[in-house]
């Protein structure tokens, strides 16, 4: 696998300067995404199920997938008896592959910093990695994941490194913890992304409980 191209086609979303240049890229991407990520060592969409395991008991109610580009998370939360799974993602091409893992119940199109289309409370919890880095999703997008998440219910989520503080997380946690929308559970250490490429991109994944 030619790590350049793999490594090319990360810095195309990373610097996408919109989210239509976003799609496109993700489009062009979608086919060799799966084969590209694994050449880098893109660890989140597997490493998420321990954290939704160890807060989400199987059968508790749906799930979010939010941004769950080619669907890597789905067939992992499968094998560990989640059934009720949803997704969402901006790119048509990315949510097809996602669709043919048969580990999603409802996919649909959207994008995270605009509206939603869920009810209220319509999920047990909520979860997204890799979506809130450059270029992609804003801080603000975790109002309606707040919102349509239950009472007692979880979000968790991946921060990168270089988003967290001038992309104003720390202000949209406090806001809603002020607010009174959620509580923060755990926050982890801040790890590596990829266990072969970019050794300085981190993440740290943060768990929320709505109230």
């Amino acid at each position: 696998m030619d790590l350049d191209k793999a490594n090319a086609s990360l810095d195309t979303v990373y610097t996408a300067e919109d989210p239509e240049a976003l799609k496109a890229a993700y489009a062009e991407w979608a086919a060799t995404y799966d084969s590209e990520t694994a050449s880098l060592g893109y660890l989140l969409p597997f490493l998420i199920p321990a954290w939704v395991a160890r807060y989400v008991p199987v059968g508790g109610g749906p799930l979010l997938d939010a941004g769950c580009g080619t669907g890597l998370s789905g067939p992992q939360l499968k094998a560990l008896g989640y059934t009720d799974i949803a997704g969402l993602d901006l790119s048509d091409e990315m949510l097809k592959i996602a669709s043919g893992r048969q580990s999603y119940t409802d996919l649909r199109k959207a994008m995270l910093g605009g509206p939603l289309p869920w009810a209220d409370g319509h999920f047990r919890a909520v979860f997204s990695t890799g979506v809130f880095t450059m270029g992609h999703a804003p801080a603000s997008g975790l109002f309606e994941l707040a919102r349509i998440t239950r009472k007692g219910g979880h979000a968790i989520f991946t921060v990168r490194d270089k988003v967290f503080e001038g992309g104003g997380f720390q202000e949209v946690f406090d806001g809603l913890e002020r607010q009174g929308k959620w509580k923060p559970v755990e926050q982890s250490p801040w790890f590596r992304c990829y266990a072969i490429a970019e050794p300085d991109a981190l993440v740290r994944t943060f768990v929320f409980e709505v109230l």
